[in-house]
């Protein structure tokens, strides 16, 4: 799928942006079969700290998967073979397999995560490395140099 959008006067005047196209794009498809499932929050706790919140109610740690690869945290959820005897009237919890993936920033790290009554909760962080981080320049003055004793005497 090419983008409507043309980004070359983007290009003229940046530099490293090259994967922003490719990431509109991925956010532009639609995957039918996953569509919704399973549902997400995505939750700014502060200035550099969010948490992912997914309900995969009926998975169990063993069954889920996390990782990171470059900029992009995926969601695995594979449930063992169950025993279907057949006995259900109604059958409406989603257990079927998924796979979510998330862009995440240059410099934000997963720290956690953690399973409580079928939520899934991702702790993430933004680390900014110190040299990249915004510092001051402290601003000298030249003071004025004291005039010699012989400049004195001739003038």
């Amino acid at each position: 799928m090419r983008s409507a959008l043309d980004f070359s006067p983007l290009f003229r005047s940046t530099v490293g942006f090259d994967r922003l196209p490719r990431l509109l794009e991925a956010a532009a498809q639609v995957d039918e079969a996953t569509l919704g499932y399973p549902p997400y929050d995505i939750e700014k706790l502060g200035d550099d700290t969010y948490r992912i919140t997914m309900a995969v109610a009926g998975f169990g740690p063993e069954e889920l998967g996390i990782e990171t690869r470059e900029n992009t945290l995926v969601v695995v959820g594979r449930q063992s073979a169950q025993d279907d005897d057949g006995s259900f009237l109604h059958k409406g919890i989603a257990g079927r397999p998924f796979q979510r993936s998330f862009q995440i920033a240059d410099h934000v790290k997963v720290t956690g995560a953690n399973l409580e009554n079928g939520l899934l909760h991702i702790e993430l962080v933004r680390e900014v490395p110190e040299a990249m981080k915004p510092r001051s320049i402290k601003i000298s003055t030249s003071e004025p140099k004291a005039i010699s004793s012989t400049a004195k005497k001739v003038a």
